[in-house]
């Protein structure tokens, strides 16, 4: 089995993607909590516009983590 290369010629070891996969998952974990304020917290609806949209932001991030993690394994 051919392990996953960088650019620079280093290959990723399974502790690197443990801690990648653990970086995704806090991403979805932060973006929960910023979800939870925007809605339910947060009355201002321009401040919760801008919250929500970072948390959606963080969610994609960590979507994007997660399946570079599932997919390379």
């Amino acid at each position: 089995m051919s392990s996953l290369v960088l650019l620079n010629g280093t290959p990723f070891s399974p502790m690197d993607m443990m801690w990648i996969s653990f970086y995704s998952i806090g991403f979805m974990l932060v973006a929960m909590g910023l979800i939870y304020l925007s809605r339910h917290k947060i009355k201002n609806a321009i401040v919760s516009s801008i919250i929500a949209l970072v948390s959606y932001i963080f969610l994609f991030i960590g979507f994007l983590t997660m399946m570079f993690v599932v997919f390379t394994w």
